[in-house]
């Protein structure tokens, strides 16, 4: 098999998987996650539920792929970056290109985005996804930090500095989803990490506040 053929079919892997981890998120929030079969997540993908366990071993294991996913990609793209580029700078570059709606996204994309956010919310209480995205989250801190390591000449194993950047980027990305979810007027997700990722570089400084 070419290098060519080989990169094809890494990226129909990439692809398809995308599509099943959306394909459950959707189908979770619109209907809620006792009501959504793996046949149901297939079928939407337009794969097999074959194909499906080939991929996932559980509904919530697909759900949380798209945010182990995500890190993943900001700790591939962090590494493409420019060597002098200052390591805050190159964060927000990767965590913002993982933002760009993806072909699974364009094909079924959010109507309603209160509707939405409200289905979100509720699929995030349930515990089976909670447990699923607690250990995504442990899985994308090694990922980013081992990436961080590789900018900024530290060792992630023994260096303090890695790990504490990585838990840093992956809790303002909580963050800024909490805030978007509960906005009003909307806000995007994009403003929100551009935002928190500047703060972080700031060193968290506080707000300015009215003097009386």
């Amino acid at each position: 098999m070419s290098t060519e053929d080989g990169g094809l079919r890494e990226r129909k892997k990439r692809e398809t998987r995308a599509a099943l981890s959306w394909a459950a998120i959707r189908l979770t929030v619109e209907r809620g996650f006792d009501n959504v079969r793996i046949e149901d997540i297939a079928e939407a993908a337009g794969v097999s539920t074959r194909t499906f366990s080939n991929y996932f071993g559980s509904k919530g294991e697909a759900i949380a792929a798209r945010h182990i996913d995500r890190c993943l990609g900001v700790a591939e793209e962090l590494r493409g970056r420019p060597a002098g580029e200052p390591i805050w700078e190159s964060i927000t570059h990767a965590t913002l290109k993982q933002l760009v709606p993806g072909p699974e996204l364009e094909a079924h994309p959010v109507q309603d985005h209160q509707r939405w956010v409200a289905g979100l919310k509720v699929m995030s209480a349930e515990p089976a996804i909670q447990g699923e995205l607690m250990r995504a989250s442990a899985v994308a801190q090694t990922a980013l930090a081992a990436a961080v390591a590789e900018r900024t000449g530290t060792d992630a194993t023994r260096d303090l500095y890695p790990q504490l950047v990585a838990a840093a980027v992956l809790s303002a990305t909580n963050a800024a989803m909490h805030h978007w979810q509960r906005a009003d007027p909307p806000v995007s997700m994009e403003w929100l990490m551009t935002d928190a990722l500047a703060q972080l570089a700031a060193g968290l400084p506080a707000p300015d506040t009215p003097t009386s």
